[in-house]
C-alpha cells in the first residue's frame, strides 16, 4: 500500500466513526500516546509482570503520582492488568494485558523509525534553532 493509499484508508475510516467511536479514539490515543504510557507499556512488555516501585526504577523522571496515575488509565483502557495480592504483607502486581501487547508491537516500528531518522531530526532541530535565533533582532 503506497502513501495516497494509507491516508485515503485512514480518511476513510475516520469519516466511519461514530461520535462516540471517535472520542473514544481521542482518550485512547491520549492516554496510550503520552510519554509515561509508552514507558509503562515499554516497560512491561520486557520486563513482564512487575510492581509498581520496579516499573519507577525502570523510568527515569517520572513521579510517582505520575505513574500511578498513568497506570490507572493504561488499566481502564484495558491495556494493564493489575493483580492485587492479600498477603499479610499486600503487593500490587501489573503487566500487559493482550490488548496492551498488540499495543506494543504497533509501537515497535515507530520506535525503530524514529531511531533510523534520529540523525535527520537532529538537523532538522538545528536548522529551526539557527533560523529562530538569526531571526531575534
Amino acid at each position: 500500500m503506497d502513501m495516497d493509499e494509507m491516508i485515503e484508508r485512514s480518511q476513510a475510516v475516520c469519516d466511519a466513526l461514530s461520535d462516540d467511536d471517535d472520542g473514544l479514539k481521542r482518550e485512547v490515543l491520549t492516554h496510550a500516546g503520552n510519554r509515561w504510557s509508552l514507558g509503562i507499556v515499554h516497560t512491561l512488555g520486557v520486563g513482564g509482570r512487575l510492581r509498581h516501585a520496579a516499573i519507577a526504577r525502570r523510568m527515569e523522571g517520572v513521579t510517582q503520582r505520575m505513574l500511578t496515575r498513568s497506570l490507572r488509565q493504561l488499566e481502564r483502557d484495558g491495556l494493564v492488568l493489575r493483580h492485587d495480592y492479600v498477603e499479610k504483607s499486600p503487593r500490587v502486581e501489573y503487566e500487559l494485558s493482550d490488548l496492551g501487547k498488540r499495543l506494543l508491537a504497533q509501537m515497535i516500528p515507530l520506535w525503530l523509525w524514529v531511531v533510523d531518522n534520529a540523525d535527520q531530526f537532529r538537523q532538522a532541530r538545528m536548522a529551526f534553532d539557527n533560523a529562530q535565533d538569526n531571526a531575534r533582532p
